[in-house]
């Protein structure tokens, strides 16, 4: 599944109609689809329709023109002047007695759905005037919103704050990266050649399909030096201050990911847990002799971080570097020793590599991510919600994840569970990808039954189960598909 920009989707509609496909016809799916997830979500409530001039209303007239024929009383607002298809779905409309409204008369009664088909992705800029406004009555109705393909208004301000969208034919980059202005999020298939949404320079959407084959095996025969071992150094000691809850839950990460053995390079005085963990204690960052095969470097390293960065590149194993393990000169240094590894820097900590404000990496993840990729030469797993992994030209961005992972020590977890993945074999993009998404699916399991309020230690307990579902295929998908 590719991610598309608006304009990319533009453009893939365009072709379809260029190779002869009806465009009539996408209108009429994507209106058919959008009214069955309507009756799926509300059943039979009311519905009062917000309908603009281009294909975003003429949808709306479609999903309108269903939830009649299924009995829905439907009130429809809509400006005149549709052309070509939308108002051939507006004459359609209005054939089954439909009256459509003048938007400005626009008005919302209680117990109503609001159906937002104002613009989709057909806006060029901001709302201004009668639409803004329009807009922010939406949001003041504290009624249910359906949005059609996109919230009206996004990527911009202001938009529609919408309980449930239909994306239409594809996920866009709003639908990922302004998640909360969607709400839940449903994919509808509406007929576009399956070539056309294929495109290889689009960033990719993680999905359990794509993942599954990348789960490592592991045979009768395996045993703890088989499927993968992990060094884990970090920690600080010193000014009467000691941090070592990092490296323990990157330890417990990597176990919990499958790693066969855990090597805990930790200063003198780090609690002896996980016990199953060959614990090494040191004055320094140091690096003893290990039986490894992936190392994880970093996690709550304080003013040793760059130390233990670079002691380890001396092991000359693939490496996930982490929190104050993430300085330009350490990321120049693994570039230069051609060494594989896994940059997992927050919005900040991206910002400091890329010498640029948290701001702006936050404002644009997807060129951030690949900027630092490009410049480092090394995977980068750039976190947030969402987060995206990137490697060279390629992009993933990862739908699993919610804000209950938002704690202390989350982050340590999945540097371990990613490490465990390369001491398996995979490459750093793909153990990168898949830690993440299973390191998000453990998190949205936890929250959905104990919800916000978790413990960096049981996102790493769930991450078996998390496994377990991917394996046998029962991963519910991010976005239903309709």
């Amino acid at each position: 599944m590719r991610l598309f920009t608006p304009e990319a989707m533009r453009e893939a509609d365009g072709k379809a109609v260029a190779l002869g496909y009806p465009s009539l016809l996408l209108m009429e799916w994507a209106g058919m689809k959008a009214a069955r997830v309507y009756l799926d979500l509300f059943g039979k409530t009311p519905a009062c329709v917000l309908a603009g001039k281009g294909n975003n209303g003429g949808d709306g007239f479609v999903l309108a023109r269903h939830l009649l024929l299924e009995g829905v009383r439907v009130r429809v607002f809509a400006p005149s002047g549709q052309q070509g298809d939308a108002l051939l779905a507006r004459k359609a409309l209005e054939a089954h007695g439909q009256e459509i409204h003048p938007l400005e008369e626009a008005s919302f009664g209680p117990g109503e759905v609001l159906v937002d088909a104002l613009f989709g992705t057909g806006l060029k800029g901001p709302l201004s005037g009668v639409y803004a406004d329009l807009v922010e009555q939406v949001n003041r109705a504290g009624l249910p919103v359906l949005a059609l393909d996109l919230p009206s208004g996004l990527p911009y301000s202001p938009h529609v704050r919408a309980t449930a969208t239909v994306a239409f034919a594809a996920l866009k980059t709003p639908h990922l990266f302004q998640r909360e202005a969607c709400g839940k999020l449903y994919l509808a298939e509406i007929g576009l050649p399956k070539p056309l949404l294929e495109r290889e320079d689009l960033p990719e959407v993680a999905s359990p399909e794509a993942l599954r084959p990348l789960l490592p095996r592991r045979p009768l025969t395996a045993h703890k030096g088989s499927v993968g071992r992990v060094g884990v150094l970090g920690g600080y000691k010193g000014e009467g201050l000691r941090y070592a809850g990092a490296p323990l839950l990157a330890a417990f990460g990597a176990y919990r990911m499958g790693a066969g053995l855990v090597h805990l390079v930790a200063p003198e005085g780090t609690p002896l847990e996980p016990l199953e963990a060959v614990f090494h204690p040191v004055p320094s960052p140091t690096l003893p002799p290990l039986k490894a095969e992936a190392l994880a470097v970093g996690m709550g390293g304080g003013p040793w971080g760059k130390a233990w960065a670079l002691v380890a590149l001396k092991a000359g194993l693939p490496t996930v570097l982490d929190a104050d393990a993430l300085h330009p000169e350490v990321a120049e240094a693994y570039r230069k020793a051609g060494l594989p590894a896994v940059l997992t820097p927050h919005a900040g900590e991206a910002g400091r590599l890329l010498g640029i404000s948290p701001e702006e990496v936050a404002k644009d993840p997807l060129t951030a991510a690949r900027a630092l990729a490009e410049r480092t030469g090394l995977a980068v797993v750039l976190k947030g919600n969402p987060t995206v992994v990137a490697e060279g030209e390629r992009l993933s961005v990862n739908p699993t994840g919610n804000p209950a992972l938002a704690t202390g020590g989350t982050g340590d977890v999945l540097s371990g569970a990613i490490a465990a993945l390369l001491a398996a074999g995979l490459s750093p993009f793909d153990a990168a990808r898949l830690g993440v998404y299973l390191h998000g699916l453990a998190g949205d399991l936890l929250a959905e039954e104990k919800g916000v309020g978790l413990l960096a230690r049981e996102v790493a307990e769930a991450l078996p189960r998390a496994r377990r579902l991917l394996q046998e295929g029962r991963v519910s998908p991010a976005f239903f598909p309709r």
